[in-house]
């Protein structure tokens, strides 16, 4: 059924803009707005839709090689991949009932070709352009200040104390785990053998 764009909004929760949809039949529905993606323009999803920017369309009839974003996982999930500001994935090939997909991290993976996912680039890419400007605008959106382990004592902190300003050792969080480098994702993770490249390092 054809959706008519009605507007491009701001959305507090996420960084890319939001589209309002009114479809032929009289309901209203939001999805994030795709790059190009105009008020007054017609998308559909479906089967048999044109692989045109903001069509949503199951992976084995987009041609390989499109720019999309929104990506299911497992069918009528919902999307769950490259839905942030500016982000795109890329459909390399098709193997079987699977799609070869490139994600923005870098990592080359499998999804089932059934899963639907949405044409285009996800809007808004100047988003990582902006600046703060002053402390005050992030205690705006909610963040409160954070300080820095290296500045505390020993006993608040493991990368505390020290003579002078002391380096503080292996970056760790407070509770004394590595915070960088150390490999968090499952080692048995049964999703792993769909990932054919990992993402860069």
């Amino acid at each position: 059924m054809p959706a008519v764009v009605k507007a491009i909004e701001y959305d507090p929760n996420r960084s890319a803009r939001i589209a309002l949809l009114y479809y032929a039949d009289g309901y209203k529905a939001y999805i994030i707005a795709p790059n190009g993606l105009e008020v007054g323009a017609t998308i559909e999803s479906g089967e048999n839709v044109a692989p045109e920017v903001g069509n949503a369309l199951p992976l084995s009839k987009i041609p390989v090689g499109t720019l999309i974003h929104n990506i299911e996982l497992r069918p009528g999930q919902g999307a769950a991949m490259a839905r942030a500001a500016g982000t795109f994935a890329q459909l390399t090939s098709r193997e079987g009932s699977y799609a070869i997909i490139k994600l923005p991290s870098g990592e080359t993976r499998k999804v089932l070709a059934a899963c639907k996912a949405t044409v285009g680039v996800v809007g808004n890419s100047d988003h990582a352009l902006e600046q703060s400007g002053k402390a005050g605008r992030s205690r705006w959106l909610g963040r409160r200040p954070h300080n820095r382990g290296v500045v505390m004592n020993p006993v608040d902190h493991p990368m505390g104390g020290g003579e002078g300003r002391q380096s503080g050792g292996h970056p760790r969080n407070r509770n004394g785990l590595y915070a960088k480098g150390l490999k968090t994702r499952a080692p048995k993770k049964q999703s792993s053998k769909y990932i054919i490249e990992r993402r860069k390092k």
